[in-house]
């Protein structure tokens, strides 16, 4: 079936609506974004949220949207798919499919979406963003674009090189001079290198890490009983955000077989629900 990513209906321009409809004056389109905020800092006067604003329903309906899109895209798939570490996965999240203009735009927006409460509430202090070669580059560089876009945040960012520059600038990383508290943006969290490696710049930089912010956690033990996840928080002592998480998978399909669907896919969908939570149930952690 074609997707016409410009309809009303198709997911993400949903979830532009309800998140813009959730998130008070800092919301996408709200006056604020015409005003340039260099200092990266909220403008006196005003909120980022409103009163009755509630940080987890907000979670949950980017994470929602987010799935939606994930599997309008084929970036989410169910099925049978094996694992780095040779399991058998119920499903499969390639980010690399976000390979065009506007869905990697859009990737972004959830990005933004999901960083922004914890900027606004003050749970997360962050100077630069950090995009690890390569996945990341593409990641931090849209994400900062969508921060200062639809939240007024101008926040710089910066990204390594595999292999040093010995000519022009040198050196291992290019964009903004690494200061003060730094977020990791990445795909997914595996064997942690990417984390370990991002760290390591950073703390060499002066400056220390924040925190992570990746687009789907697995919840899923390593070689031993935690995430990967659960490693980096405990290893490194930095909080790791996620625009979903298996959980919100799991709660995706068992809303969609309560809702009424066509019998096809009302078997789909329990099959691939049932399918989820044994691989939970053999491999998955607490969240």
């Amino acid at each position: 079936m074609q997707i016409d990513p410009n309809s009303p209906d198709w997911p993400w321009n949903r979830h532009h609506r309800v998140v813009s409809a959730s998130m008070g004056p800092f919301a996408h389109g709200s006056d604020l974004v015409a005003h340039a905020n260099p200092d990266n800092q909220p403008t006196k006067g005003s909120s980022m949220f409103e009163d009755d604003f509630n940080p987890e329903e907000l979670r949950k309906t980017v994470a929602r949207q987010f799935i939606e899109v994930t599997m309008a895209l084929g970036v989410l798939r169910f099925g049978e798919f094996k694992t780095k570490a040779g399991r058998l996965s119920p499903y499969f999240f390639n980010a690399g499919l976000f390979s065009d203009g506007a869905s990697l735009g859009k990737l972004a927006s959830f990005y933004a979406d999901r960083l922004a409460p914890e900027l606004g509430q003050g749970s997360l202090v962050c100077d630069v963003l950090f995009g690890p070669a390569y996945k990341g580059i593409p990641l931090v560089s849209t994400t900062a674009v969508m921060l200062a876009m639809h939240y007024g945040r101008n926040i710089p960012y910066a990204y390594n090189r595999k292999e040093a520059k010995d000519h022009g600038e040198g050196g291992t990383t290019v964009g903004a001079h690494i200061r003060g508290k730094v977020l990791i943006i990445d795909d997914v969290i595996s064997a942690g290198t990417s984390v370990r490696e991002s760290i390591d710049i950073i703390r060499g930089a002066g400056a220390e890490p924040a925190g992570v912010l990746i687009a789907l956690d697995r919840q899923e033990r390593g070689q031993g009983e935690l995430s990967a996840v659960q490693e980096v928080n405990e290893i490194y002592g930095i909080p790791v955000f996620s625009i979903a998480s298996l959980e919100d998978i799991i709660a995706y399909l068992q809303d969609m077989v309560l809702s009424p669907l066509s019998p096809d896919i009302l078997h789909e969908a329990k099959e691939n629900l049932n399918a989820v939570l044994a691989y939970k149930a053999q491999y998955g952690v607490a969240p």
